[in-house]
């Protein structure tokens, strides 16, 4: 069966920031697979002209940009109307986060065509958690949220626990939501014969403050130990300010390309994410797929990968919680080895491109019989 489906990137996405950040090629690879299923995937984006520049190298994905280069509130106005001949065309529209899902909402409603409620993260959650659950931004996320859950004809979340706030919000909805993980490229992020650095840390994602940088910095601090931040975030100033390098200890490396990150993972001895909350963090069950043993905050959507002392190490997200793991780590080299084979066998079990792919394409073709 041939499946046209358009996606709406988050609101504001743009192929090129995507680039910039090295993060393209991850967010892609289901939708190029997919194409080769005999479907058609469209991408409606935030982007100008320059998210044209990407199209060949999405293997066929067409790219349906703000060419106008209009202002964002006039595009998102006009968004409906500007890619009308691409909305009437699709059989299946889709969300790529809650944020921005009211358009695709609005695209089903007005073309009549079936709507997949997809969001990596509980975006009313991460609203609550930085600006307060009574904020304007809160109760606008949740508003978003319950609207197009309450309409979408499935709904696609990462973890049980997301799951589980969405059926205690609208329990009708419980019939039609799924789960479907984050996936990893399994063959790109494996174990590699590589020499790892000893007593070496690596984190990887945005430095933000759910991230919980400060904490992790202030653990390292006090140990013999090396740690590499990869990422950028309105925070690094202030922690670079604050902590320096720590006498040659801790290289901050900014962003980096996606298909790097498995060189750099199997150069490392620990990956370590001591964040507040998460989603379901993709460069986590990244890290575990090279076997890299991990150090994860027992927090909301990493405690959903990590079991403890399995396939990884929970700990408390105070920094003296994050120091007693780093060193339970360090000073044990079996159970270092244990979690990193274990985590790189939870990873082929659960996230991988293959197995994901399956069930996308079955929640999908199940939407589009419909």
């Amino acid at each position: 069966m041939s499946v046209n489906l358009v996606l709406f990137l988050t609101r504001g996405g743009a192929l090129r920031t995507g680039a910039m950040l090295g993060l393209l090629e991850r967010e892609v690879s289901v939708y190029r697979r997919l194409m080769e299923h005999d479907f058609r995937v469209s991408f409606i984006t935030y982007g100008d002209t320059s998210d044209l520049n990407y199209q060949e190298k999405l293997g066929g994905i067409r790219v349906l940009c703000n060419e106008g280069g209009i202002p964002p509130e006039k595009y998102e106005a006009a968004l409906l109307t500007i890619h009308a001949r691409a909305l009437e065309d699709c059989h299946v529209i889709k969300t790529n986060q809650s944020n921005g899902a009211e358009f695709a909402l609005q695209a089903a409603r007005n073309f009549k065509k079936l709507l997949v409620a997809r969001c990596g993260y509980m975006w009313s959650f991460n609203s609550q958690r930085e600006f307060g659950y009574d904020s304007l931004e809160a109760q606008h996320a949740r508003s978003v949220e319950e609207n197009v859950f309450s309409s979408a004809d499935k709904i696609v979340v990462t973890t049980e626990a997301m799951r589980l706030d969405i059926v205690r919000r609208i329990p009708r909805a419980s019939a039609r939501t799924r789960i479907i993980p984050n996936y990893v490229d399994t063959e790109l992020f494996r174990p590699r014969d590589a020499i790892r650095e000893p007593n070496s840390l690596i984190y990887v994602g945005r430095i933000a403050p759910e991230k919980n940088l400060e904490a992790l910095l202030e653990a390292v601090s006090e140990l013999p130990v090396s740690l590499m931040v990869v990422g950028e975030g309105r925070l690094r100033p202030a922690l670079q300010q604050r902590f320096s390098d720590l006498d040659g200890r801790v290289t901050w490396e900014g962003n980096i390309p996606n298909s790097q990150l498995p060189g750099l993972f199997n150069l490392s001895e620990i990956f370590i994410l001591p964040s507040l909350y998460e989603g379901h963090p993709k460069t986590l069950i990244e890290a575990m797929s090279c076997g890299l043993p991990a150090i994860g905050g027992d927090s909301p959507g990493i405690r959903e990968v990590i079991s403890h002392g399995k396939n990884g190490y929970l700990c408390g997200t105070d920094s003296n919680a994050i120091r007693r793991a780093i060193l339970e780590l360090t000073k044990n080299p079996g159970l270092k080895s244990k979690l990193g084979e274990n985590a790189r066998e939870h990873a082929l079990e659960n996230y991988s491109l293959d197995r994901i792919l399956e069930l996308e394409e079955a929640v999908l073709l199940d939407v589009a019989r419909q």
